[in-house]
């Protein structure tokens, strides 16, 4: 019987604890709670954060892959064709009022040998893939392709040469850049890359 009165009073000391917390009272208890439009004491608790792994599909790693290798090649690519850019418009300023074709072709020679030193280790050690994201980027700077280019400055055998040579290897110097069609991959990459170094 004392055992029943005990537990009665347990009870009711528990149920008005119960009372007092709907009301936003803990006493020493601190308890997270959410107190509802009719004074109902949701509790709430902050779970951990879950991870979950998953096997990435053949589809889209490959796709992952060949973004990456596409980010790499304009990485390295393109400062070059901002090189590029330079070069051509200063060239065409020196040329602007030279009329002597025996002139031009000295100019052209020695400006040729400076950029020789400068880049040719460097754009040999490219790979095909990322000489043809530089040609497609030489567009995208100059509005020009690099057949045209070449056929410009060194005349129309050298561009028909180059041109062989590249379609050896798989590679088109006559390439142009679609930012909204064929190259709205590469597009970004390029914004991302200019953000980063200031271009």
């Amino acid at each position: 019987m004392k055992i029943v009165k005990i537990l009665i009073i347990l009870i009711f000391s528990l149920g008005s604890l119960f009372s007092k917390a709907q009301y936003g009272t803990y006493d020493t208890i601190r308890v997270h709670a959410y107190i509802d439009k009719n004074g109902d004491t949701i509790p709430e608790e902050e779970l951990l954060p879950v991870i979950v792994y998953t096997n990435i599909s053949k589809k889209w790693k490959a796709y992952w892959e060949q973004w990456t290798r596409l980010r790499n090649a304009v990485y390295i690519t393109y400062p070059y064709s901002i090189a590029t850019s330079k070069i051509i418009n200063e060239l065409n300023e020196r040329l602007k009022n030279v009329h002597s074709q025996k002139e031009r072709k000295k100019i052209i020679k020695s400006r040729e040998k400076e950029l020789k030193k400068e880049f040719a280790d460097k754009l040999t050690k490219l790979s095909i893939y990322q000489g043809k994201i530089l040609m497609k980027l030489i567009y995208r700077e100059t509005n020009n392709n690099c057949y045209e280019i070449i056929k410009e400055f060194k005349g129309s055998f050298s561009a028909f040469f180059w041109q062989s040579i590249a379609v050896l290897f798989g590679a088109n110097l006559k390439q142009t850049y679609d930012k909204d069609g064929a190259d709205k991959e590469i597009e970004p990459i390029v914004l991302s890359v200019q953000k980063m170094y200031g271009y």
